[in-house]
């Protein structure tokens, strides 16, 4: 699918909706068969969802229990301290997740300069951010930078859960600076929330993990069928669901080439 794409029946009279879809983050995770790699999607009214450029954006997410206390312009460490007394925990105690990227040295050496617990993932910010709403997780904060395509997604899942992201988009020279401006960001050097990514209270979100992640389990084939876990959720009435589904595989479409 194409960034405004059209699908459904477009009758007279039938809502419209805007879609946001991200069918693999994390295709390296999968091709090495490594965890976090999920497959996701959130629906919201139509114009409510932020339609975010290719570029990268600069990313920290917490849970409910820690919003609030979150402030980009500050450094990692007054973060993890704050997201610490939130959470009633010592520092040491806080598990920070950060991309494993050469950018993100320094937040690296910042977090573990003050004893808290680094988490380093390949790929797969989506299913990292939505694991800090989750307490079985083990996961408190999300931080570094991304794509921003994946962070409207995780605002998506974020304001579903009660939690929040702070971002601010990267552009890199004068194209990506006008791409910002052609998504109706006038002030490119300003910080969103997932109220300024998804503008409406109603926005569902749906991810199906493709490999292991913190929350979810990753897809099992056995013969003829295959085994799902995903998460369901919806801001607008606060349900969460978890779906295991069991899916029978078509082995006439399966070719063997010699």
């Amino acid at each position: 699918m194409y960034i405004g794409e059209k699908v459904g029946t477009w009758e007279d009279g039938l809502k419209e909706y805007d879609v946001a879809i991200d069918p693999l983050d994390g295709s390296v995770l999968v091709a090495k068969g490594r965890p976090n790699a999920i497959s996701a999607v959130a629906v919201s009214e139509k114009g409510k969802i932020f339609r975010a450029p290719q570029i990268y954006m600069k990313k920290i997410a917490v849970g409910p229990k820690a919003k609030g206390c979150i402030d980009l312009n500050k450094g990692l460490i007054d973060n993890i301290k704050c997201v610490a007394e939130a959470l009633n925990k010592d520092v040491e105690e806080v598990t920070v997740m950060i991309q494993d990227r050469p950018r993100h040295k320094d937040l690296i050496d910042e977090a573990r300069s003050i004893g808290a617990r680094v988490k380093i993932f390949g790929e797969g910010d989506i299913a990292a951010a939505l694991a800090t709403a989750f307490e079985e997780t083990g996961v408190d904060m999300l931080v570094g930078i991304g794509g921003a395509p994946e962070g409207v997604l995780a605002a998506a899942a974020l304001k579903c859960l009660g939690g929040e992201i702070l971002v601010k988009l990267l552009p890199e020279n004068e194209r990506q600076v006008e791409m910002c401006k052609r998504a109706g960001l006038v002030d490119v050097e300003k910080i969103m929330s997932q109220d300024d990514l998804i503008t409406s209270d109603d926005v569902y979100f749906a991810a199906t993990a493709i490999t292991d992640s913190d929350l979810l389990k990753g897809i099992i084939y056995k013969e003829n069928y295959a085994t799902t876990h995903s998460v369901v959720m919806r801001s607008s009435n606060g349900v969460l669901r978890f779906v295991d589904a069991i899916h029978k595989l078509d082995t006439s479409l399966i070719k063997v080439q010699d």
